[in-house]
Parts: structure tokens; C-alpha cells; sequence
């Protein structure tokens, strides 16, 4: 059958990717492409994608937006031949039946060329609903020209390809989509991409002023006059699937922030509906196991490279971050460091509330650590942390929410056992993953997660939230750790006490070895993941 992807993000691609989102649209059609299916993938060029990767233009779709025609350069790329995961598989013959296209517009590149997300101030989504919307209405005409021959199946992820489903359902131009199966992929529920209906140059109405849908199935269920793009890709598709077996279950309970819980958020009603009627599906996310896991590196090894990294992010800069001086300042005193280093704690991944929250979460300063009467007897779960840890050392990389990476230098200047680094390097990345005895990964809420599959893959434990596809993927005292609460602060606790106990575990020879071997040894393979898609998912 021929599928076609419709996301915002590709891994395939050189600079289409920043998280999850983008390593699946980049595995799951090479997994397909293997059982002989064809896979056409599309995403939004964000005016850089057909200049970094090789590219060929195919032509055009004209289209009806805010009132105007609007022209869309349509490009046929290449995957990036860096990529670990298209290489092996393209030797083994397996990547034929994977197509990537590209689509051009200059409002793709509204927020600087390379940008796939916004973070503007003209309200929440405006700028990305505004792109994704112009997206998803080029690709119905791609769709509806058969530019892309006979597609069996569309699959939507996310809130940022559901005005395709509004479009097949209510727009007459599109109506001929109506017999192609749609299947929509909640990767993040708390994402939803909301909306006015009217009123708003980024709002359905003005998009698309002759569209007359049903307001039951696309209206938030808050805010009577918005749209609810991530409802409404829910309600308007065929099946639904949430990215682990534990994250489907999860989003059909309210959400309960006292109890520190992240679950239906406002869509419970009709996600209840959806499994009544064996309409929702979890399954889990896979990993790539073909590409080895990177070397363990020395310690001169990792340090070198974290150096290269942090002076390639200043560039030309005329004024240094203060995340990349304490950096800096960092290195050069762990350089000079001659005692040993007793753990190596890692983390990868976005700097955000879901990602982090529980590390600033105020608890009990440890017993005996403090004698004055006038000090806190709170402080953070990452100072904590950090106190417990020793001699050990605490490795962070990512960026994201301002408030929090402010929050990392921060600690970064009061600690020396602690080295944030606010960037991105999928070389450095991989090194991490290798590189800790221990790997943190503390999420709220985590649909799936793909950081403790790498982690795991490199033989590194990991310590999580048992929380979503955290849950399905970790057991605690088999190839990892995990923790739970029924608050914020009982998780933050639980947590610390959790990494106390990994790190007692490490003194234990035979143990150790024994959940380092389990972690290495699991597999989350995505050729079963596919097969799974194809019987529950795409199947008529």
C-alpha cells in the first residue's frame, strides 16, 4: 500500500528535526518501506530544507488562503547521508520505497529560515497555525492532482497536520480525499494548537473564509469561539493512536496538576468515546538498532568535545551567554580535577516544564546538611541532587523555556559537580548517551520517549518517572530504575531516593552489571512496531 506521511518534522533531513516527532517520521517509513509498502513523506522546507539536503524541484500547487492564491514550490530531497539509519538500510536495499518531499513557501520561514516552531507574541500558535494551515491545504492539492499518484493511507501527526482532516471533511474542493483512510498520532496531547474560529488573521475563518464545518467535532471544549486543531484531528480521522500502550490509558483520565498527574487535558470525553468504540490504539514507539550505539569516549575524549560544541555555539557572538561562560568555566575546573569522579549522571533532551519541572520542585534539605538556623529548609531537587552526588557528576544538554534554562546556569555557577550545556549536538548527544553510568530523565508526563531507548541502547540505566511510554520501557530493578507519587513534591522525593539507589547499586559489582546488561539487551524494535501499524492501524 502506499502511505503518506504528513508531519512537521523529518529526521531523514539535514535541519528537520528538534525532537520526537522527527526521529519517528524518520525510522517508521524505512520500517514500512522493508514489509514493501510505499511511503511518501511531507513537511514544510522552512526555507532551508530543499537548499541543505539535495534536492529537485517538481513544480507547483497553487491554493486558496486568506482570501489570496498562493503558490507552493513542491521538492523532491534525499535523505541525509549522515544519517545512521538510512545508510544501513539503504545498503540492505530497503529505503527504495521511501519518497521525501519538501514544501516551499516564504511564510514557512516566517520566524527566521531553519525555525520549524514560533515563539512569537502575537498569542499562542498564531504564527505555526498560520504555516501549518497554508501546509496542510498545498498538500490536499497535491493530493487531490494525484502529484503523488494513488495514496491508501494518510497519516497525520500531531496538532500541526489536523487542518488536512477539517479540509477532507468540510472543504468541497477536497471532498474526492473522503475515501482515503486517515489515521492521526498524538504524540503530544498537551499541544493542541488553539485557535479562534474568527476574529483573527490567524484563525479558521480568515484561512479558509468559505469553510462551513461542524463546530461539535473541531470547537475547543474551553473556549466556544476557538478551534481545537488537535480535537478535531482526533474526532475527524478514522483511528487514533497514542505513542505507547500506558500514555493511550493515561489521556483518558482528566488531568489533575495537585496530584502532579498530566492526562486527558480537556479531551478525555472524547478520547473515552474513541477506545469505546476500538478507535484508539497504543502502540509504542520503536528504536533504531541497526546504527551501533556511539563508543564510550574517555574522559579527555568527552571533555574535548564538549569544548568544540560550546565554542562552535558562541561563533562570532560579540557577547558570551552566561550558560556558555560557566560552561567554560566548567570545563577548565573539571580539567584540573584530580580526585575520581564516583558516578556520572546524564540527560538529554528539550529544556521545558514537561522535561524538568520535578528538578525545580522544592524538598527537605538533606538531614545534617545544614546547622544555621537562619538557612532554608528547602531547596530545589536539582541542588539536592547535586549534594547527594558527591563526588559524582551531573551532565545536562538541551534548550528550550528561558525561565529554565536560566534556572540551570544558575545552579551550574553554585555547583562544581554540575555542567548544563544549552545547546543541541546530535554528535554530543550520542556521546552522552554513552558516556554516564546513569542516565536522568525525569518527565512530567512522557507520550513515549525516545532518550531512554538510546540511553538503554548504549548499556546506560536509566532513572524515569514511570509515567507513559517511560513505564512501558523501564523496569525498575530489571534494566533500570523508575518512581512515582501522587504529588509533585512526593515524585520530586521519590526521585532522589531513586537515584540514591542507583548509585548504592553501582557499589554492587554483579547487580550492576546484571541491569546494565538488561538495559543493553532491550529492544524496542521498530520492524515490530510497523507490522503492528499495518494490522491496527492501516488496516480497512
Amino acid at each position: 500500500m502506499h502511505i503518506a506521511m504528513i508531519a512537521a518534522e523529518n529526521g531523514a533531513l539535514i535541519g528537520g528535526k528538534v525532537g520526537g516527532i522527527g526521529d519517528v517520521i524518520r525510522d517508521v517509513p524505512l520500517a514500512l518501506a522493508a514489509l514493501g509498502h510505499q511511503v511518501s513523506v511531507l513537511t514544510p522546507g522552512y526555507g532551508v530544507l530543499a537548499l541543505q539536503n539535495p534536492s529537485v524541484l517538481l513544480g507547483t500547487v497553487t491554493v486558496n488562503f486568506c482570501g489570496h492564491p498562493e503558490v507552493v514550490e513542491v521538492f523532491k530531497v534525499e535523505a541525509r547521508a549522515d544519517a545512521p539509519t538510512a545508510v544501513t538500510r539503504k545498503k540492505a536495499g530497503k529505503a527504495a520505497g521511501v519518497t521525501h518531499y519538501v514544501l516551499e513557501h516564504p511564510l514557512f520561514g516566517a520566524c527566521g529560515a531553519g525555525s520549524i516552531y514560533c515563539n512569537d507574541h502575537y498569542g499562542p500558535f498564531a504564527t505555526d497555525a498560520h504555516k501549518f494551515a497554508l501546509y496542510c491545504v498545498a498538500v490536499c492539492e497535491l493530493l487531490r492532482t494525484h502529484k503523488l499518484g494513488a495514496v491508501d493511507v494518510l497519516h497525520l501527526h500531531d496538532w500541526h497536520a489536523a487542518l488536512l482532516a477539517i479540509l477532507r471533511r468540510y472543504a468541497t474542493a477536497y471532498q474526492a480525499l473522503r475515501c482515503i483512510p486517515v489515521v492521526y498520532t498524538i504524540h503530544n496531547l498537551s499541544l493542541q494548537g488553539v485557535r479562534p474560529l474568527s476574529g483573527d488573521g490567524s484563525s479558521l475563518h480568515s484561512w479558509f473564509p468559505d469553510l462551513v464545518p461542524d463546530l461539535s467535532c473541531i470547537q475547543d471544549p474551553r473556549h466556544w469561539d476557538c478551534v481545537n486543531l488537535m480535537r478535531a484531528g482526533i474526532l475527524l480521522a478514522d483511528r487514533v493512536h497514542a505513542v505507547s500502550p500506558s500514555y493511550a490509558r493515561e489521556i483518558l483520565v482528566p488531568t489533575d496538576l495537585a496530584h502532579g498527574f498530566i492526562g486527558g487535558e480537556g479531551l478525555e470525553s472524547d478520547l473515552q468515546k474513541l477506545d469505546s468504540a476500538g478507535r484508539l490504539i497504543g502502540i509504542l514507539n520503536g528504536c533504531d538498532y541497526e546504527h551501533a550505539p556511539a563508543p564510550r569516549r574517555s574522559r579527555a575524549q568527552l571533555l574535548d568535545l564538549i569544548e568544540r560544541c560550546l565554542l562552535s555555539w558562541v561563533g562570532d557572538r560579540e557577547q558570551v551567554p552566561a550558560a556558555h561562560f560557566y560552561a567554560q568555566l566548567r570545563l577548565a575546573q573539571w580539567r584540573r580535577r584530580r580526585r575520581p569522579v564516583t558516578v556520572t549522571l546524564t540527560s538529554v533532551g528539550r529544556i521545558t516544564g514537561q522535561k524538568c519541572r520535578l528538578l525545580r520542585e522544592p524538598v527537605a534539605v538533606t538531614k545534617g546538611a545544614t546547622s544555621s538556623p537562619t538557612t532554608a529548609l528547602t531547596i530545589t531537587a536539582l541542588e539536592r541532587l547535586l549534594q547527594d552526588l558527591g563526588d559524582g557528576v551531573f551532565i545536562m544538554i538541551g534548550s528550550g523555556d528561558e525561565a529554565y534554562e536560566h534556572f540551570f546556569t544558575s545552579a551550574m555557577a553554585r555547583h562544581e559537580n554540575f555542567l548544563y550545556l544549552r545547546g543541541f549536538s546530535e554528535e554530543l548527544a550520542d556521546a552522552l548517551y554513552s558516556a554516564g553510568d546513569l542516565f536522568l530523565m525525569p518527565s512530567s508526563y512522557e507520550p513515549c520517549g525516545i532518550s531512554q531507548m538510546l540511553a538503554m541502547r548504549a548499556g546506560t540505566p536509566c532513572i524515569v518517572h514511570h509515567v507513559g511510554g517511560l513505564k512501558d520501557t523501564v523496569q525498575h530493578g530489571v534494566n533500570g530504575f523508575g518512581f512515582d507519587g501522587d504529588t509533585p513534591g512526593r515524585q520530586a522525593e521519590n526521585m532522589l531516593e531513586t537515584v540514591r539507589q542507583a548509585c548504592a547499586t553501582i557499589a554492587r559489582p554483579a547487580p550492576w552489571q546484571k541491569i546494565r546488561r538488561a538495559a543493553a539487551d532491550s529492544r524496542f524494535s521498530w520492524d515490530v512496531v510497523v507490522r503492528r501499524y499495518v494490522d491496527e492501524l492501516y488496516a480497512s
